[in-house]
């Protein structure tokens, strides 16, 4: 291989990922812009209107929808010029968030693409709602999985759980195929 050529890359494993995920963690609060325009954050951020219309907010992505779960919806937002999109997952293992990855990322660079601001949040900010940020970024920005983490650990200490892991991976997989055939 000559000097100039970029190795190709690889899906790193799961357990490549919780290091990266676990090392360079620093104080971070309940809501973080985590790529220009983006923020993640936590219920509590979600549900405080005055906080989002402060930040200037006029999206948001409830990644723990439902009535089981962090129930806002759109008519929690009606008093607000907030568009909204709910994704009812709960933060388990064995749950498919990967159906919702494009749809989402379809509904977060929609808003961005218009000058929005974007709130993706779910119970804590970690595990779901980082999941769909990490999807997006890989979707719509091109960058692979590693490149998403590290710029989304830039700004917040995430942790999705170890099958959202997985589906990030596959997906991972998936577009750095696509880069390779186009």
């Amino acid at each position: 291989m000559s000097p100039e050529e970029e190795p190709e890359y690889r899906t790193p494993p799961t357990c490549d990922l919780l290091s990266l995920l676990l090392t360079n963690r620093h104080p971070t609060g309940a809501v973080n812009e985590v790529w220009p325009n983006l923020y993640v954050g936590d219920a509590a951020t979600a549900q405080d209107k005055t906080l989002l219309v402060n930040l200037g907010i006029t999206h948001v992505v409830n990644a723990a929808d439902g009535p089981q779960h962090i129930n806002t919806g759109p008519c929690f937002y009606k008093d607000t010029d907030i568009l909204y999109h709910g994704v009812e997952a709960p933060d388990c293992k064995d749950f498919d968030l990967s159906p919702f990855f494009t749809e989402t990322a379809d509904f977060i660079y929609g808003a961005l693409s218009q000058k929005g601001k974007v709130l993706v949040h779910c119970a804590r900010g970690i595990s779901r709602s980082a999941t769909l940020a990490l999807a997006f970024l890989m979707i719509k920005e091109r960058l692979t999985l590693v490149e998403a983490v590290e710029a989304v650990c830039r700004h917040r200490n995430i942790l999705p759980n170890v099958g959202f892991l997985n589906q990030l991976r596959h997906l991972d997989s998936s577009l750095s195929l696509q880069r390779r055939t186009t």
